[in-house]
């Protein structure tokens, strides 16, 4: 049975992306760092759909707990045949008061994990007979930047360039990608205001916000898409073009 791993997916997106993966016939590790509760409801999503599933708390921006992880899912699993980085924080402050431990935290966490997880599944990968793929979950904002959010938007944007560098060094074995979310309703945007959802929504196309699904149907694509690396497929209901 192909299997999958998907960083910080007890809630929000990567439990969509999860919970997509089981539905298309994979087993799945399911990650999280401080929500276990939350990881074992999504865990027995994926068992009711009849697929294997173990839960793994790991602080994957540590290079040492994301072998762990790694370590515990390809051998449950007999392997791994597909990682999604999805793990992420986010912040809302301006420059002039954003410490640098800060940004340093929003860099290793969103960035460095990436790459730790990667490399540490790299020998699972590579023995993978499932045409094996890795996806990077960055942002929107790694095109556009943000004020309010720079170490955000920057770890986002480096999460696009490590993309394309993998995918380069990788090659032809593993592909890699990365999609790149607009605004999706989840616990990381709960907090904005009426008025900032009137402002975001004016700015996107389709007079929504996007969903967790939205982004696992993507993930799901370029897991499928066998001539498709080092490509940053933007889902935000056409904001970006804007």
């Amino acid at each position: 049975m192909p299997a999958a791993l998907v960083t910080g997916s007890s809630r929000g997106i990567g439990s969509a992306i999860a919970r997509r993966f089981a539905a298309d016939g994979y087993d799945v590790a399911v990650n999280y760092h401080s929500s276990e509760d939350a990881a074992r409801r999504v865990a027995d999503e994926i068992r009711d759909q009849g697929q294997a599933a173990i839960v793994v708390g790991a602080d994957v921006s540590d290079p040492d707990e994301a072998a762990r992880l790694v370590d515990a899912a390809g051998e449950t699993f007999g392997g791994l045949d597909h990682v999604v980085n999805n793990a992420g924080i986010d912040q809302h402050v301006y420059t002039e008061h954003l410490e640098p431990a800060d940004f340093d935290r929003i860099m290793d966490v969103n960035v460095n994990s990436a790459f730790n997880v990667t490399k540490a599944a790299l020998s699972h990968l590579q023995e993978s007979e499932d045409d094996p793929s890795v996806t990077n979950i960055s942002s929107i904002l790694a095109h556009t930047g943000a004020a309010i959010e720079c170490h955000y938007a920057s770890s986002k944007g480096a999460l696009l360039s490590l993309t394309r560098s993998h995918a380069e060094d990788f090659a032809p074995e593993i592909r890699v990608n990365a999609v790149a979310p607009g605004h999706v309703e989840t616990d990381m945007t709960s907090d904005r205001t009426p008025e900032e959802k009137r402002e975001e929504l004016a700015r996107i196309p389709v007079d929504r916000y996007g969903q967790p699904e939205d982004i696992a149907d993507a993930v799901a694509y370029l897991r499928d898409a066998t001539f498709v690396t080092g490509e940053t497929l933007n889902v935000n209901g056409g904001e970006l073009m804007q």
